[in-house]
């Protein structure tokens, strides 16, 4: 197999010391056809060539104009999907994240559902603010957190003097059944509110009004940013479809690890990643043509 691209022959007479005359009869011909000639034709510089083409990452760049990314892309398309995520590592974060714009929304939203719960909140917090994500989740999010089994108790019971008290009543009527004594203090029901037992306690915490229950979740997490990672991605994603369009979206995941931004843009079929990889340092892209893929090289000299 050869790969035809581009060729710098002005570049190739000067090294050979071609003629105007010669250099039209090589017009057409591969570089493995032009220095075969001319080895033929007992020119020394045309041996030198060869073997550099083989070890100088410069040369190959100014051969085959590799700072061009059409002779990038025509190159990359004849390699198989192995080969072309063995470039992925080697690319710049920015490059990474510009790339995810080849991604619908759709399968944006859905890879960003597979990612550590972290890097999820943290992409979030870069579209929404603490009280936006509070406010659009749905109520039954804020009652994961606000019941979760490891959420200091005591904590909950000191940010609840932030409620105003009729609605500290409410919740406790809602699980008791009996009318709280109008003289009862803010501080004796929520002194009532500690004693209930496991599951009163958390029925009374998710009968609180929606608002009032905001506030409360809302105050939590600024104490204790780790529980948004208790939302599921899914109730993130949907929050996100609805409000947000596609390079909001891209521009916010540049928070994203590159460890999964690579597996992302791995996803991309060939022609796509492909023009991601385009993006790529000239010279890394050189570079690791010659290490790792030196068939490809003899296919373009052979082009």
């Amino acid at each position: 197999m050869s790969i035809v691209i581009d060729a710098n022959l002005s570049y190739l007479q000067n090294r050979l010391h071609l003629s105007a005359d010669k250099l039209e009869l090589y017009q057409g011909k591969s570089i493995e056809e032009i220095l075969e000639a001319e080895t033929a034709a007992g020119n020394p510089l045309a041996v030198q060539l060869a073997n550099e083409l083989l070890t100088d990452v410069n040369l190959l760049i100014e051969i085959f104009k590799l700072a061009d990314p059409n002779n990038k892309f025509m190159i990359l398309m004849n390699m198989d999907e192995q080969q072309l995520r063995q470039f992925l590592p080697l690319m710049e974060h920015n490059d990474l994240v510009q790339g995810l714009m080849y991604f619908t929304q759709d399968k944006l939203l859905k890879m960003l559902e597979e990612v550590p719960p972290e890097q999820l909140v943290e992409t979030v917090l870069q579209l929404f603010s603490e009280e936006e994500v509070i406010r659009l989740v749905p109520e039954e999010e804020l009652d994961t957190i606000l019941t979760y089994h490891d959420l200091d108790k005591n904590k909950v019971l000191q940010h609840l003097k932030s409620i105003p008290q009729e609605y500290i009543a409410q919740m406790l009527e809602s699980v008791t059944g009996e009318a709280v004594e109008e003289e009862q203090s803010q501080y004796d029901m929520i002194k009532q509110v500690g004693n209930l037992n496991p599951l009163e306690y958390k029925d009374a915490l998710t009968s609180l009004q929606p608002t009032q229950k905001q506030q409360l979740t809302l105050s939590l997490t600024k104490e204790n940013p780790e529980l948004y990672q208790l939302i599921d991605a899914r109730a993130y994603t949907n929050m996100i479809d609805t409000h947000k369009q596609k390079p909001e979206i891209v521009k916010a995941m540049t928070v994203i690890e590159d460890e999964e931004l690579i597996n992302m843009i791995g996803q991309l079929p060939n022609d796509l990643m492909s023009i991601v990889i385009t993006q790529l340092d000239t010279e890394v892209f050189a570079d690791h043509l010659m290490k790792k893929n030196p068939e490809i090289i003899a296919d373009i000299i052979a082009g």
